[in-house]
């Protein structure tokens, strides 16, 4: 049981040292100037801010994962592009894709399909190195994710100017207190993720107390623990213009159907 929760508390960090491993091997198979050519990378991107201010949308980034880390498969045979679509039919203001494979069951070619929807994308990745942000240009995304747990400060405006330099925007996940300093100009959107991702253990207070703390003109996305309408609708009276939502809808068998329901229930 003790190796158990090891393993749980420090799950962030093994998931940073595969990435790294990774890394190694992509490079060498994929150089940059392979990346740089890629069909996608001059394309002009989708706005991710500009989706979630569109207040004749829903505000709801629809997340596309087969599985978690503790949770394991949660729906190990999902369709990419038949769920994406209809997510976007139902009316979701933008996409999110793990292309994670190891923990989440994902990959680059899902975030390539998923482009066939005319909404924005956010390619959700563990961003460590400045090879993966020309990497996230090429595949088709539009905004990128970093996250202050596993960046230093300088890290974090490094990447961000990087990324809008080649058109990408910039979400930054924060969790609690100790992040607030990550928070620079070249951010465009902050998101306070209720989920610890050291420990994995959810708190859907965790955006409410910290949604008076993001700096004025920072768009505010609330991440992980969104169950229900009234949940939602809880954040957004906090201030929050946009709501990352992926288990609730994934864990059914559709999750297109379920996302549909659930903006029913909205209106």
């Amino acid at each position: 049981m003790s190796q158990k929760i090891d393993r749980v508390m420090n799950i962030l960090e093994e998931i940073v040292a595969h990435k790294k491993e990774q890394l190694l091997i992509r490079k060498i198979m994929v150089p940059v100037d392979q990346v740089i050519n890629s069909k996608y990378f001059d394309q002009e991107c989708l706005s991710l801010r500009g989706s979630l201010l569109d207040k004749t949308k829903t505000g709801i980034i629809a997340e596309f994962k087969r599985k978690s880390p503790s949770r394991g498969f949660i729906n190990q045979h999902a369709d990419v592009l038949n769920i994406t679509k209809q997510y976007t039919a139902a009316g979701a203001s933008a996409l999110s894709v793990l292309t994670d494979n190891e923990y989440f069951g994902g990959n680059t070619d899902d975030l390539v399909i998923a482009r066939a929807n005319r909404i924005p994308i956010l390619r959700k990745e563990f961003i460590i190195d400045p090879y993966q942000i020309l990497a996230t240009k090429a595949m088709g995304a539009d905004a990128i994710l970093l996250i202050a747990a596993i960046l230093t400060t300088e890290e974090v405006q490094n990447f961000a100017v990087s990324a809008k330099n080649i058109g990408l925007e910039v979400l930054l996940e924060i969790h609690d207190e100790s992040e607030l300093g990550h928070i620079c100009d070249e951010v465009d959107m902050v998101g306070i993720n209720n989920r610890n991702l050291k420990n994995f253990k959810v708190d859907i207070n965790q955006s409410i107390k910290l949604s008076h703390m993001i700096p004025a003109g920072k768009i505010k996305i609330a991440e992980s623990g969104i169950s229900s309408p009234e949940v939602l609708m809880l954040l957004k009276e906090a201030g929050f213009d946009g709501f990352l939502i992926g288990e609730t809808f994934m864990k059914e068998s559709n999750p297109g159907l379920a996302f549909k329901n659930f903006i029913k229930q909205l209106n």
